[in-house]
């Protein structure tokens, strides 16, 4: 424990990657135009996958990151290799599965922003799904500072769901490990297993993140902590509120920024880079908040899922700002882009 809170994760020795992160990505196919699925003509190829977006963004932001997952030997599985190591990932511990298919996914454009748009997913049966203790290099998956996992992995099978057992298993000399419980209800064959599932995992994880509304309905930060005590950091994201971390017998609350919001999406996968890249940083516990919620920002004001984090300069300063300064903020689209940051950081 660090005089401003948890520790930070231990300094990187030989070719350690700062970050490895497991899980599925896939192809995603974004509309050409708005309107419901049945009447969209064609429609533009991008990449989708919590883990792998937590992995881009460190990557973009110079963090040394390893992807770790299962694709299929196709020209998507191609595509998501290609461009996943495009943002500097180390993407050698991803294997390629000759008789599975990689995943893909189609999603409406219109009203995004209210989450009223349709999804769907063409991944059972996937390669990533075939995820195990067997099928993935176990040392390249540990041999990092920190492992960030999410329970999205735990619901695609039962080989997976093993995997996720073996990770979070408390064991010497283990990586710190991250956790977002990421609750997808509609991906969990029996969605009533998928509360003391993800609990389970998350009482095995050093660090976690989980949205107060996908919280076990336990009823407030407070409960959350309750609950689970064992991580030495806990993070209950609250939306537009803001966030609560806690850490050993402290909680530190930092707001949400205002933001005007391009697209609600890729936002959650956004807030855990910050923190991380934080946390790897050494800093202090309200600062590894702010960064969460600036990375956030990012996602938020870029149509896409997956938005470059804002310059490091830009960032520390303002995580540096007052309380008063900080709850003046308005970042419009365009705000993390160096030439626009006077025009679009706005503190009225």
């Amino acid at each position: 424990m660090t005089p401003d809170g948890p520790r930070s994760a231990a300094p990187a020795p030989g070719d350690l990657a700062d970050v490895v992160a497991l899980g599925e990505s896939m192809v995603t196919f974004l509309p050409s135009r708005p309107g419901r699925l049945a009447d969209v003509p064609s429609f533009d190829r991008a990449i989708g996958g919590a883990e792998s977006n937590v992995a881009c963004m460190l990557a973009a932001a110079g963090h040394r990151v390893r992807w770790a997952g299962r694709v299929g030997a196709d020209g998507f599985g191609d595509h998501l290799v290609e461009t996943i190591g495009g943002y500097g990932v180390d993407v050698s511990a991803v294997r390629r599965d000759p008789a599975r298919p990689t995943g893909v996914y189609f999603r409406t454009a219109g009203d995004r922003a209210t989450d009223a748009h349709e999804v769907a997913y063409y991944r059972a049966g996937s390669a990533a799904s075939a995820m195990s203790t067997a099928t993935m290099d176990l040392a390249a998956v540990r041999a990092g500072r920190v492992l960030h996992l999410s329970g999205i992995t735990a619901a695609l099978s039962a080989d997976c769901l093993e995997l996720m057992r073996e990770l979070t298993a408390r064991r010497p000399g283990r990586p710190l490990v991250s956790f977002d419980v990421n609750h997808r209800p509609g991906l969990w064959r029996d969605p009533a297993d998928a509360p003391r599932v993800l609990l389970g995992l998350a009482r095995g994880a050093d660090l976690v993140f989980v949205g107060e509304d996908e919280a076990w309905d336990l009823g407030g930060p407070e409960a959350v902590r309750a609950a689970l005590p064992e991580p030495e950091v806990l993070v209950v994201k609250q939306g537009g509120t803001g966030a609560v971390a806690f850490h050993g017998r402290h909680a530190t609350s930092v707001p949400a920024l205002r933001v005007d919001v391009t697209a609600a999406v890729g936002a959650g996968d956004a807030f855990a880079a910050g923190f991380l890249s934080a946390t790897l940083r050494g800093l202090p516990v309200r600062d590894r908040l702010r960064h969460g919620h600036l990375w956030a920002a990012a996602a938020l004001t870029v149509p896409g899922d997956l938005a470059p984090p804002p310059a490091r300069d830009l960032a520390d300063r303002l995580a540096a700002l007052d309380e008063e300064a900080w709850g003046r903020l308005r970042l419009g689209p365009g705000w993390t882009r160096a030439e626009k940051a006077d025009e679009e950081v706005r503190t009225p």
